[in-house]
């Protein structure tokens, strides 16, 4: 019987975690890191491994609720989904080397899709735009 109690707990406490929002500031700082060890990476591994963990998180972000521009938000993950796939296979079709535009352009979109969840300035605030 206290196994029974036991299994009904786990599956219910893991279900409970499965559905607590996603933490996007802590996501996106994991997010980062995965994307800086991957630009740093030395060896095809190391690489993979920082790639592979970085799809994951995005993966993850796009669970997150978006209070403002949630479509174009979601686009924007896709995107960077996409550019990190194509310099996992890049990377391990042609070398390190030619993974780098792919990753060059995760770091354009992120500062694109920045933009969109910035706090208002000052004067957006004193006058309302």
């Amino acid at each position: 019987m206290k196994f029974l109690v036991l299994i009904f707990t786990f599956v219910f406490s893991t279900a409970a975690i499965s559905e607590q929002e996603v933490d996007l500031e802590v996501n996106m700082k994991n997010t980062g890191l995965a994307y800086k060890n991957a630009v740093q990476s030395v060896g095809i591994g190391g690489f993979n491994t920082a790639i592979d963990k970085f799809i994951t998180l995005v993966e993850t972000s796009k669970k997150a609720t978006f209070h403002k521009e949630a479509q174009m938000s979601l686009q924007g993950l896709d995107k960077v989904i996409a550019q990190a796939k194509l310099a996992k296979k890049l990377a391990n079709e042609r070398g390190l080397d030619a993974a780098k535009p792919a990753l060059k352009n995760i770091d354009d979109l992120r500062k694109k899709y920045h933009e969109l969840h910035e706090p208002p300035g000052f004067f957006d605030l004193l006058f309302g735009n």
